[in-house]
């Protein structure tokens, strides 16, 4: 008897329909997997032998077993099609009618007849409701993950035999009950304040522009400065995500087999702080069937680059892209993969090989020529691409020993907030969600300036020979400054502002 189960198939973040094809003739006994599979699909057939017999039925050995999954032009790799192509056998040996015609089915099976984890659901689900799918059977780990989408109804499989009663009708399985997606956000817990970083005024007040427009930003100065506390107390004053940034993170998350544990969404926005030993793959994703890298993890969060500039060039020439396009493409013999990476990039470098070039206090040993090769390993196009360029000096013993508190986190974070809520009625009715995200276009459009604000610009862009793209990056960055204002039009002292933090390009 011939029988098809739907399937899915992961393709960087988006799916392919799959469907899982048996064929069960009483000829030439035979077992066979086409439609270019993999090894570990390949391997399913004694996965699914083993798993039928720990589960108390009969295999069709005596039988010829073909199984195509299609598309057949379309490689498949992993196991989420064990359960698929289980269910397929047994609908066919059994020669029973099924109600799976509306219903997608993913699951790895154990040998013992579970069924395991599998990467990618959320994705699958959401998939299912675009394409009319009504129900969507997944691993009962995955569960609560796949109820995220409320449109499809999910039923959790906790082993293969549940599967065969509900195909059969002896016991049906229950449908698990969605729960609303904001139950999952917690409140932030940042074990990280600004309150109680002493100083460095000059520099939270670049963090909280940068926080509030996601502008990219650069720390330097001498070591033990505070450049790294500084960065990685950055997320406690970023903005909570909003319920469609949560999913499109824990979309990149559940593919790659990230998501935290016992939570079905990622709530809090990510930071991310790889190596400067890590490679350039690692950094934006890659190999044979591509993945998400660090870039991508940092969707929507921080990329935090410590000591900038021991990051091998070619690695961070790897940022050039996404930092200017908002997205990362791998291409392949297969075909290209795209994976957003909308993050802002944080970064930390000394101003020379022994770190004191900056320090009035403690004298550097680095002659002119080392100085000059240790920042020339930052290109220039990369710097161009950075909207803050920010000296984070020393602070002195007096500050150091004062009791009094800063400001907190929270009091920033609702001038984060409430700059956010600004730019998210203006850009309601287009694909962007922050300032820095703008083009050309709608720079025009939101970002008027006065005579006075024109004719700065005009000496800035003469004396510090800055180039078009910084031309924009100054005034996106002074609409984030307006908006912090909270003032309806650019002003003379928002691009001044903007203006200083330039200061290192062109030196």
């Amino acid at each position: 008897m011939f029988t098809h189960i739907h399937s899915a198939a992961v393709l960087g973040l988006d799916c392919i329909s799959i469907t899982a094809e048996v064929d069960i003739a009483g000829s030439w006994p035979g077992y066979q997997i086409v439609g270019l599979a993999d090894a570990s699909i390949q391997e399913a057939k004694e996965r699914i032998r083993t798993a039928w017999k720990n589960t108390g039925l009969t295999f069709p050995s005596n039988a010829r077993i073909v199984i195509n999954l299609a598309p057949a032009d379309v490689r498949k790799v992993g196991s989420a099609y064990d359960l698929p192509m289980a269910v397929g056998m047994f609908v066919a040996s059994e020669q029973i009618d099924h109600e799976l015609e509306d219903a997608l089915i993913v699951g790895e099976l154990a040998l013992d007849g579970n069924v395991r984890h599998v990467n990618g659901v959320l994705p699958m689900a959401i998939f299912a409701r675009d394409n009319g799918y009504k129900k969507l059977y997944v691993p009962e780990v995955n569960a609560k993950e796949a109820s995220i989408i409320h449109e499809v109804s999910v039923f959790p499989v906790q082993n293969f035999k549940e599967m065969i009663d509900d195909i059969t009708g002896k016991k049906k399985l229950q449908k698990i009950t969605p729960v609303p997606v904001t139950e999952w956000f917690e409140e932030q817990q940042n074990d990280l304040d600004m309150a109680y970083i002493k100083g460095q005024g000059f520099v939270k007040r670049a963090l909280e522009i940068a926080a509030s427009g996601s502008h990219n930003i650069l720390l330097s100065g001498p070591p033990g400065s505070g450049k790294t506390l500084l960065a990685r107390t950055l997320p406690s004053i970023l903005p909570r995500m909003s319920i469609h940034e949560a999913i499109d993170v824990t979309k990149i998350y559940s593919v790659a087999g990230m998501l935290p544990p016992g939570k079905p969404i990622v709530s809090e926005r990510p930071f991310r702080a790889p190596h400067h030993s890590a490679s350039g793959v690692a950094l934006v994703g890659g190999g044979k069937f591509p993945r998400p890298g660090e870039i991508s993890l940092a969707h929507r969060g921080v990329l935090f680059l410590d000591e900038f500039p021991e990051f091998p060039r070619t690695v961070l020439e790897n940022l050039r892209q996404p930092l200017e396009d908002g997205v990362v493409s791998i291409s392949r013999a297969q075909g290209t993969t795209t994976f957003p990476a909308i993050f802002t990039l944080v970064a930390s470098q000394n101003p020379c090989p022994c770190g004191y070039a900056s320090d009035p206090d403690k004298p550097c040993h680095c002659s002119p020529m080392h100085i000059a090769r240790y920042q020339k390993k930052v290109s220039g196009p990369l710097l161009d691409r950075i909207d803050l360029h920010t000296e984070v000096p020393r602070i002195n013993f007096d500050k150091l020993s004062q009791n009094e508190l800063a400001e907190s986190s929270a009091s920033i974070r609702e001038r984060v907030e409430a700059a956010r809520e600004i730019q998210e009625r203006r850009f309601r009715n287009t694909l962007y969600a922050t300032n820095s995200e703008m083009k050309n276009k709608h720079i025009k459009e939101f970002c008027t300036l006065d005579d006075t604000s024109i004719d700065l610009l005009r000496q800035a862009v003469a004396h510090m020979h800055l180039s078009a793209r910084s031309y924009h990056r100054i005034i996106k960055l002074s609409r984030t400054i307006a908006d912090l204002a909270t003032s309806k039009n650019i002003r003379t002292p928002h691009v001044a502002e903007a203006l200083q933090y330039r200061t290192k390009v062109g030196e």
